[in-house]
Order: C-alpha cells, then sequence, then structure tokens
C-alpha cells in the first residue's frame, strides 16, 4: 500500500485533525445510510423474529469489539432477547502489559478451534441468531464462533469493515474472513485500517472510526428490531432512564427488565 503524504496540521479545513475526524464520521455514516440500510432490515427482520419465539440473538466479539456488543445490551435504550457474550481473556485491555496485558488477548484471539469450546456451553437452537463483530473480520476466535454457530444451525450475520477486511489476512486455518462464512453482511463503513486522520510529521493515521461506526449500525438495528416486536403486540421491556417515566416506574422497569433478561437466557440452560 503506498503511504500518503501527511497534511499541514496547523491549516484550516481539511487539514484539520478535529475537521479531518468529523467529516470522516460523516462520510460513514453517510455511506451507512446509502448502503446498508437493507442488510440492516434484513438482520433486523431476523433477529426479531426470534426474540419473539423467546430465542436469543448471539453477540460476539473479541478486542475493541466489545464496545459493540455491549452497546446492544445492557445499556438504557435496550432490552432483553440479544445473549453479549465477552470473553475477559479476549477484551479486557486496561492491563495493556503484564498479567491479562493486551499480547496475550491478541494471541488468544487467534488460537484456532475455539468456537465448538464457546458454544458447549450453552444449549442453544437453530432458531438462535448469531451477530459477529470484526472490524477486520480476521481473527480466529470470531470466525470460528461463526462456524461453528452455522453448523449448530443459527442465522449468522457479521458486522465487519470491507474495506479493512480486503488489505487484511485471514488467522483462520481454513482461510476465510468472517464476511465470507456469514449468511449475512453489514459493512460499517470503517476505512482500511480503521483511524482516519493523518497528522504532518506523522508516519500513521490516529483516531480509529469503528467504534462510531459499528455503535451506529447495531442502534440501527436494534432500533428497528423494537419497531417490529412492539407491531407484532410484543413491546420489549426497555431500560429506561428517569426522565422518561419517572423515577419510580424506571426502577420498576430496570428490575422487570433484568428479570425478562434472567427467564429469555434461562433456556441455554436447560
Amino acid at each position: 500500500m503506498s503511504h500518503r503524504s501527511a497534511p499541514n496540521p496547523g491549516s484550516i479545513g481539511s487539514d484539520d485533525p478535529l475537521k479531518q475526524y468529523l467529516n470522516a464520521c460523516r462520510r460513514a455514516l453517510d455511506e451507512l445510510e446509502a448502503t446498508q440500510l437493507i442488510p440492516i432490515r434484513a438482520a433486523a427482520a431476523r433477529f426479531a423474529e426470534t426474540i419473539a419465539r423467546g430465542r436469543l440473538v448471539h453477540l460476539f466479539g473479541t478486542g475493541h469489539s466489545r464496545m459493540t456488543i455491549e452497546e446492544v445490551f445492557p445499556r438504557y435504550g435496550s432490552f432483553p432477547g440479544f445473549h453479549p457474550i465477552v470473553e475477559l481473556s479476549m477484551t479486557f485491555h486496561n492491563q495493556v502489559v503484564g498479567a491479562n496485558g493486551q499480547r496475550q488477548a491478541m494471541f488468544l484471539e487467534n488460537v484456532q478451534g475455539f468456537g465448538p469450546v464457546l458454544w458447549r456451553n450453552f444449549k442453544t437452537d437453530p432458531g438462535d441468531a448469531l451477530l459477529a463483530v470484526s472490524t477486520s473480520g480476521c481473527n480466529a476466535a470470531t470466525i470460528d464462533v461463526a462456524l461453528e454457530a452455522k453448523r449448530l444451525g443459527m442465522f449468522v450475520v457479521a458486522l465487519t469493515a470491507l474495506d479493512h477486511a480486503r488489505v487484511s489476512t485471514s488467522r483462520h486455518v481454513d482461510g476465510r474472513k468472517l464476511h465470507e462464512v456469514a449468511d449475512l453482511t453489514i459493512d460499517h463503513r470503517a476505512p482500511a485500517g480503521d483511524a482516519a486522520v493523518w497528522i504532518e510529521g506523522l508516519e500513521t493515521p490516529v483516531a480509529p472510526l469503528s467504534s462510531v461506526t459499528g455503535c451506529v449500525a447495531v442502534n440501527l438495528i436494534k432500533a428497528e428490531v423494537a419497531r417490529l416486536l412492539t407491531e407484532r403486540g410484543l413491546p420489549p421491556n426497555v431500560l429506561t432512564a428517569a426522565c422518561h417515566l419517572g423515577a419510580e416506574r424506571a426502577a420498576r422497569l430496570f428490575e422487570e427488565t433484568y428479570d425478562d433478561y434472567r427467564a429469555r437466557v434461562g433456556v441455554l440452560y436447560r
């Protein structure tokens, strides 16, 4: 890949790092709207059907994809039916070095054969679905989890960045990337390499986009799933701030939502 000359950070406009990043966000989100609403609606329709049947939409990602997983559930404005799976050994980055360090996490996410080990913990159903998140679409663990989910009969949706995937090399033993495994792919439009801001005198770009674009994509899915469930007469229990419903009702709904989630994930352990 040819090296791009860095812009002058002192000038006004596209060379200004702040404006570069904001412009990159706007461009990526415009592309997301222009090209990805059809697969987003298709994923939401499949997920709504899964949740309506009392089954689960599993969520899996390693590394910083953990942030996208946790954006779906649990947080305000979210609801049960989604099952976040976050492996601390591959997502706990706070230590950086030493015990529980980043090197170990990056090593572990490329150990082969992780999928069957993970899914052996749960009693899944072919009516379940999986949203697998990986910006590069190349780490072995996420691909392996997706492959095993497909073997178990689940519908698999990949949330990835295709521009990044095209310039990356699969770490999975069979050489495929996440979008090549999935039944449906959503491209959240982060650029190759993810980082989007070039600084004069700095060899490499900074400020990644995938956290922004990935979280926008999953919130679009979540909003459409809520609409579809409500239209079916199955309005979800939503974690809601007191400013919307009052403190007492919000507190009661908080408990009801987590009781709902507990009951739903119970099917995985029967």
